[in-house]
């Protein structure tokens, strides 16, 4: 039964087996997979009640994109009767009422098994917090499966579900795909409503999908995509579905080959994951596309991802009763409170520049390729008992080449790039100007027809 998404949809379709099934198969692996931390709170009986309607639905002919297909959500999302800790230690209430995210799954016929693990607020490339636990990568229990939204990851590359979502505020989707051999999509800002958060992370944040495959991620994009009246940010809906675009070759594309990162710190990059990127933008020359080296300019994009990252915390820990959180997750909230939030303004207004600037890159090339991390996956527990400049440090030299897409707030999506001679999962990001997402859906599918990346599953 170790089916993708869309083969679950269609399987349920047809009635080959019933959702009651899919969902008492999730559940078992689940519970067979508990020492990897995948899951903050799991909605057994819940989830078990919803199927057995699922099957009454389906049997009486409704039809939906995910009618009885269960998947699973990050622990940032509001769920009606669930706590949102985010990681953080507190006196929290469950949420009175879904976020945008689960009433769209829901519509779309989704059943949510469960909450999955992360750090406090989002902060780091691991998901491991002192009140809540850690997530570990199927690939080897002793690495981290990245972060934020590692819990996600490991749910999926350990095949507790075929998709799941999670959120990027600094490549919190992409890393942990990069980590686990997945797709992971992070949208164009506004593409996804954060609802109930109207401006997430002062517009760096955003929500979308982690699968094996690139259909697979490209059809919970579909079913997550659409605006909430109140957010910030608003974009019409697609001209075609990412479905589509997943079953549509691209045209002959200009690929940028970058390994700079917005701080000129390449010389870092793990000689195994640069040679991971170089084979691909080969495979890439193979398929037709004309790939060549280039920079995009980034000038000083690190001010637009500071203030609106330190406000954010902040602004979450502030709305916490009671938080109890680890001392660096309160330094991060402190700089927010103090200085954050006063440069938030002009964060901002930078906007116009930097997309002016980085965009350049866009006049002789359609998407850009670099790697999505410097390093492999961290060991878990890399950081325990680091202070807030020494973890800042150690993850920002990991994970230096995400984060400026979230800036931009223009679309990246990490393809599976190979594996270190120890076996540890590595990733490549295709990076697309704004609103582009389907041709780098429509490329990333390309590459895994002949890069056969789903075939490969932890042991």
């Amino acid at each position: 039964m170790d089916l993708g998404l869309a083969e679950q949809a269609d399987a349920l379709a047809r009635g080959d087996v019933s959702s009651s099934e899919l969902v008492d198969h999730t559940l078992k692996r689940i519970t067979a997979q508990e020492d990897l931390g995948a899951f903050r709170v799991v909605r057994a009986e819940a989830a078990a009640s919803e199927a057995l309607r699922a099957d009454k639905r389906l049997a009486e002919g409704e039809r939906l994109p995910l009618l009885g297909v269960p998947v699973a959500i990050k622990d940032d999302t509001d769920l009606a009767g669930e706590t949102t800790p985010f990681a953080v230690g507190g006196d929290h209430r469950p949420a009175v009422a879904d976020a945008e995210i689960v009433r769209r799954l829901r519509a779309a016929g989704a059943i949510i098994v469960g909450k999955t693990t992360t750090c406090e607020i989002g902060l780091w490339p691991f998901s491991e917090s002192p009140e809540y636990g850690c997530a570990r990568n199927p690939w080897n229990p002793d690495y981290t499966p990245g972060g934020s939204s590692g819990g996600s990851a490991a749910a999926v590359a350990g095949g507790m579900v075929a998709a799941a979502v999670g959120s990027d505020g600094a490549g919190s989707i992409r890393i942990p795909a990069a980590w686990t051999n997945l797709v992971g999509i992070k949208p164009q800002r506004g593409r996804v409503s954060g609802y109930p958060q109207t401006d997430p992370f002062n517009g760096i944040t955003v929500w979308g999908p982690l699968a094996r495959s690139v259909q697979d991620a490209a059809l919970l994009l579909d079913v997550l995509t659409g605006s909430h009246p109140e957010d910030v940010y608003q974009l019409e809906a697609p001209v075609r579905s990412f479905a589509e675009a997943a079953r549509t070759p691209p045209r002959r594309l200009r690929i940028a080959v970058s390994f700079r990162t917005a701080f000129g710190v390449s010389g870092r990059l793990d000689p195994e994951i640069r040679a991971a990127v170089q084979r691909l933008a080969r495979r890439l020359g193979e398929l037709g596309h004309k790939v060549f080296p280039a920079d995009p300019d980034y000038g000083p994009v690190g001010l637009g991802l500071i203030p609106r990252g330190t406000a954010g915390v902040a602004d979450w820990l502030d709305s916490m009763p009671n938080p109890r959180p680890e001392a660096r997750t309160e330094i991060e909230a402190k700089i927010g409170r103090i200085v954050g939030k006063r440069l938030l303004p002009l964060a901002k207004r930078m906007d116009p520049y930097l997309h002016r600037k980085v965009g350049r890159v866009f006049r002789y090339a359609d998407v850009v390729l670099t790697p999505t991390t410097a390093q492999p996956p961290l060991k878990v527990g890399a950081f325990d008992g680091a202070g807030y400049h020494r973890t800042q440090s150690g993850v920002a030299a990991a994970c230096p080449y995400a984060w400026t897409w979230n800036v931009l707030g223009w679309p990246g999506v990490n393809v599976p790039a190979g594996f270190t001679r120890s076996g540890l999962p590595v990733g490549a990001q295709l990076l697309g100007h704004d609103s582009d997402e389907a041709t780098l859906i429509s490329l990333a599918a390309e590459l895994e027809a002949v890069e056969g990346w789903t075939a490969r599953r932890p042991a």
